[in-house]
Protein backbone atom coordinates (compact mmCIF):
# COMPACT_ATOMS: atom_id res chain seq x y z
CA UNK A 1 0.00 0.00 0.00
CA UNK A 2 2.68 2.38 0.72
CA UNK A 3 4.13 2.04 -3.17
CA UNK A 4 0.84 2.68 -4.26
CA UNK A 5 0.70 5.88 -1.96
CA UNK A 6 3.62 7.16 -3.12
CA UNK A 7 2.99 6.61 -7.04
CA UNK A 8 -0.32 6.77 -7.75
CA UNK A 9 -0.15 10.57 -7.69
CA UNK A 10 2.79 10.34 -10.45
CA UNK A 11 1.28 8.07 -12.29
CA UNK A 12 -2.34 9.35 -12.68
CA UNK A 13 -0.80 12.69 -13.30
CA UNK A 14 1.81 11.50 -15.77
CA UNK A 15 -0.87 9.71 -18.13
CA UNK A 16 -3.00 13.15 -18.08
CA UNK A 17 0.01 15.23 -19.02
CA UNK A 18 0.81 13.02 -21.71
CA UNK A 19 -3.05 12.93 -22.54
CA UNK A 20 -2.86 16.88 -22.58
CA UNK A 21 0.03 16.96 -24.74
CA UNK A 22 -0.78 14.82 -27.40
CA UNK A 23 -4.10 16.59 -27.37
CA UNK A 24 -2.34 20.32 -27.71
CA UNK A 25 0.15 18.75 -30.24
CA UNK A 26 -2.76 17.55 -32.80
CA UNK A 27 -4.96 20.48 -32.36
CA UNK A 28 -1.61 22.36 -33.28
CA UNK A 29 -0.84 20.10 -36.10
CA UNK A 30 -4.42 20.09 -37.43
CA UNK A 31 -4.52 24.51 -37.34
CA UNK A 32 -1.49 24.31 -39.32
CA UNK A 33 -2.78 21.87 -41.89
CA UNK A 34 -6.45 23.76 -42.47
CA UNK A 35 -4.41 26.80 -42.87
CA UNK A 36 -2.34 25.43 -45.49
CA UNK A 37 -4.92 23.11 -47.28
CA UNK A 38 -5.84 23.26 -50.96
CA UNK A 39 -9.24 22.23 -52.61
CA UNK A 40 -7.55 21.17 -55.33
CA UNK A 41 -5.13 18.72 -54.16
CA UNK A 42 -8.21 16.25 -53.33
CA UNK A 43 -10.04 14.03 -56.06
CA UNK A 44 -12.74 12.72 -54.41
CA UNK A 45 -15.22 13.85 -51.46
CA UNK A 46 -14.31 10.96 -49.50
CA UNK A 47 -10.49 11.36 -49.60
CA UNK A 48 -10.96 15.01 -48.94
CA UNK A 49 -13.12 13.96 -45.75
CA UNK A 50 -10.59 11.74 -44.79
CA UNK A 51 -7.72 13.95 -44.74
CA UNK A 52 -9.03 16.63 -42.97
CA UNK A 53 -11.02 14.60 -39.93
CA UNK A 54 -7.22 13.40 -39.54
CA UNK A 55 -6.94 12.84 -35.92
CA UNK A 56 -10.43 13.86 -35.14
CA UNK A 57 -10.76 10.32 -32.81
CA UNK A 58 -8.10 10.84 -31.03
CA UNK A 59 -9.25 14.19 -29.51
CA UNK A 60 -12.41 12.64 -28.94
CA UNK A 61 -11.01 9.92 -26.86
CA UNK A 62 -8.65 12.43 -24.68
CA UNK A 63 -11.22 14.93 -23.73
CA UNK A 64 -14.13 11.78 -22.84
CA UNK A 65 -11.67 9.69 -20.95
CA UNK A 66 -9.79 12.59 -19.18
CA UNK A 67 -11.98 12.77 -16.50
CA UNK A 68 -12.66 9.54 -15.76
CA UNK A 69 -8.02 8.72 -15.50
CA UNK A 70 -8.66 11.68 -12.76
CA UNK A 71 -11.89 10.19 -10.93
CA UNK A 72 -9.75 7.11 -11.29
CA UNK A 73 -6.46 8.56 -9.15
CA UNK A 74 -9.65 9.99 -6.88
CA UNK A 75 -11.16 7.00 -5.64
CA UNK A 76 -7.39 5.85 -5.42
CA UNK A 77 -6.72 8.56 -3.12
CA UNK A 78 -10.04 8.17 -1.48
CA UNK A 79 -9.52 4.63 -0.80
CA UNK A 80 -5.97 5.48 1.01
CA UNK A 81 -7.24 7.74 3.01
CA UNK A 82 -9.50 5.42 4.39
CA UNK A 83 -6.78 2.65 4.87
CA UNK A 84 -4.45 5.11 6.67
CA UNK A 85 -7.51 5.65 9.16
CA UNK A 86 -8.17 1.99 9.47
CA UNK A 87 -4.39 1.89 10.32
CA UNK A 88 -3.82 4.45 13.26
CA UNK A 89 -7.48 3.97 14.59
CA UNK A 90 -8.33 7.29 15.44
CA UNK A 91 -10.27 10.05 13.28
CA UNK A 92 -8.46 12.97 12.90
CA UNK A 93 -10.98 15.35 10.95
CA UNK A 94 -7.80 17.63 10.04
CA UNK A 95 -5.61 14.44 8.30
CA UNK A 96 -8.99 13.45 6.82
CA UNK A 97 -9.93 16.58 5.26
CA UNK A 98 -5.94 17.22 4.14
CA UNK A 99 -6.15 13.66 2.75
CA UNK A 100 -9.35 14.08 0.76
CA UNK A 101 -8.62 17.03 -0.60
CA UNK A 102 -5.35 15.86 -2.29
CA UNK A 103 -6.99 13.00 -3.41
CA UNK A 104 -9.40 15.26 -5.61
CA UNK A 105 -6.44 17.05 -7.13
CA UNK A 106 -6.25 14.41 -9.91
CA UNK A 107 -9.70 15.01 -10.99
CA UNK A 108 -9.48 18.41 -11.03
CA UNK A 109 -6.14 17.50 -13.68
CA UNK A 110 -8.59 15.46 -15.41
CA UNK A 111 -11.27 18.14 -15.76
CA UNK A 112 -8.07 20.72 -16.68
CA UNK A 113 -7.05 18.18 -20.00
CA UNK A 114 -10.57 17.55 -21.00
CA UNK A 115 -12.34 20.70 -21.02
CA UNK A 116 -9.62 22.94 -23.14
CA UNK A 117 -9.54 19.54 -25.57
CA UNK A 118 -13.35 19.83 -25.70
CA UNK A 119 -13.29 22.92 -27.10
CA UNK A 120 -10.42 22.34 -29.59
CA UNK A 121 -12.26 19.34 -30.87
CA UNK A 122 -15.80 21.42 -31.25
CA UNK A 123 -13.37 24.07 -32.64
CA UNK A 124 -11.77 21.94 -35.42
CA UNK A 125 -14.93 19.85 -36.24
CA UNK A 126 -16.83 23.31 -37.32
CA UNK A 127 -14.07 23.78 -39.59
CA UNK A 128 -14.11 20.58 -41.21
CA UNK A 129 -18.07 21.00 -41.67
CA UNK A 130 -17.27 24.49 -43.60
CA UNK A 131 -14.37 23.13 -45.59
CA UNK A 132 -16.38 20.06 -46.26
CA UNK A 133 -19.75 22.34 -47.22
CA UNK A 134 -16.72 24.47 -49.59
CA UNK A 135 -15.71 21.47 -51.01
CA UNK A 136 -19.33 19.95 -51.87
CA UNK A 137 -19.63 23.63 -53.37
CA UNK A 138 -16.71 23.73 -55.31
CA UNK A 139 -17.39 20.66 -56.97
CA UNK A 140 -21.19 21.65 -57.74
CA UNK A 141 -20.54 24.48 -59.82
Amino acid sequence: MEFLKETIDYAIFSILGIMGFIALWLTIERVMFFSKINLNDYDTQESFEDSITKHLTTLYIIYSNAPYVGLLGTVIGIMITFYDMGLSGTIDTKEIMTGLSLALKATALGLAVAIPTLIAYNALYRKITLLSNTYKNKNLK
